[in-house]
């Protein structure tokens, strides 16, 4: 008898232990600060949807002790209201939308959420609890057009995105890049068909990426520019055997091998320092756009084809962004027909960037409305 009551004390200190120990772990999961992220596409679509998963792969590898990290895949505009309020009403500490058509969505929760922290990727709109954040991903643009200019590529055919600021001001950087290149080496050159572009009017469109690029290789462009979040108009061109330059991630690790460069995004530096602010106290909706100065812009490894000394001129150029000499759109600068933008003495300021609508001497093609 004795023995049965020392068993049953014993098996309610251990049930007791158990639910102490559970106890002790849900309250130090519920400590955790709350992350969440909604992504445009899949974490595996091999472009703008895998970077953004590294870089919370990043985050978690940095903080995961300290926070908890959820994430939704394929948020479309019409949906991401829904998902971003899900999240709000489970109590998220903070909440990314990581694609341009999250804005709008984004800013209508932010509204009824004024404890919640909001950021949204590549926007203008902001609240007091809702702050921008990208990347000036035009610096990669720049460096890999003057790589491409050094090794006198001269008809360039770009697959174009959507006809917004961003797209605008990298296929412009990329020019200005190719013409500092092309000076360089005293190529000769048709100043208005260095730069061909056409556009998806999508972001990613894997059967009219393919088709583009193949119809500027029929033309006769020399090199292909990647601005699409799939690697496919790259891979198009190595298929066709043409040189290709990629965007996003390195397009070469996704089979495109004749990539000469890709210019890629590491989100992981930005969101480990957004929520350590969050955590810290020191949030603020101060708009965040960095660069090579914080490493949130990283040039893929070179292709083998890439000379050493074109390789040496386009690091030099990168040092200078990493230390914050960014002269890109300098004067003196025209658009296609020849107008000033800028004058000697004169540069775009970080507003003409994010409002840029005008294309500039050597580019071919049109802004779609």
């Amino acid at each position: 008898m004795l023995k049965k009551i020392v068993l049953a004390i014993v098996a309610v200190l251990f049930l007791t232990a158990g639910i102490l120990s559970t106890d002790k772990a849900v309250a130090a999961e519920e400590d955790k600060l709350k992350v969440a992220f909604a992504l445009l596409w899949t974490i595996d679509d091999q472009g703008w949807t895998t970077s953004h998963y590294h870089g919370i792969q990043k985050l978690e590898e940095k903080l995961g002790d300290k926070i908890t990290i959820s994430y939704t895949e394929k948020v479309l505009a019409a949906d991401a209201e829904r998902v971003f309020r899900n999240y709000a009403q489970q109590g998220y500490d903070i909440i990314f939308g990581t694609t341009f058509e999250h804005m709008d969505p984004l800013l209508n929760v932010a509204k009824d959420y004024p404890d919640i922290k909001f950021e949204h990727c590549s926007g203008f709109k902001s609240a007091p609890n809702m702050r921008n954040y990208f990347e000036r991903m035009y610096q990669g643009e720049y460096l890999a057009g003057y790589m491409a200019g050094l090794m006198g590529f001269k008809k360039v055919g770009t697959v174009a995105t959507q006809p917004i600021p961003e797209p605008i001001r990298g296929i412009n950087a990329f020019t200005i890049g190719l013409k500092k290149g092309l000076d360089e080496i005293g190529a000769d050159y048709d100043e208005d068909k260095l730069n061909t572009v056409v556009w998806l009017k999508a972001w990613r469109d894997v059967v009219n990426e393919t088709t583009l690029a193949e119809t500027l290789i029929a033309r006769k462009h020399d090199l292909i520019r990647q601005m699409a979040d799939t690697p496919d108009s790259a891979a198009a061109a190595c298929a066709a055997g043409v040189p290709a330059i990629g965007y996003g991630e390195d397009a070469a690790q996704y089979g495109a091998t004749c990539a000469l460069v890709s210019t890629t995004f590491n989100w992981g530096q930005y969101y480990i320092k957004a929520v350590e602010q969050v955590l810290d106290g020191t949030w603020n909706n101060t708009p965040y756009w960095g660069g090579m100065e914080d490493d949130g812009i990283l040039m893929s490894s070179f292709n083998e084809s890439v000379p050493e000394e074109v390789k040496a001129k386009v690091m030099a150029e990168h040092e200078k962004l990493a230390r914050g000499e960014d002269t890109i759109f300098a004067g003196p600068l025209y658009d296609q027909k020849g107008n000033v933008l800028y004058k000697e003495g004169e540069q775009a300021t970080d507003k003409d960037l994010l409002t840029m609508r005008v294309l500039v001497k050597g580019v071919s093609g049109k802004i779609p409305q």
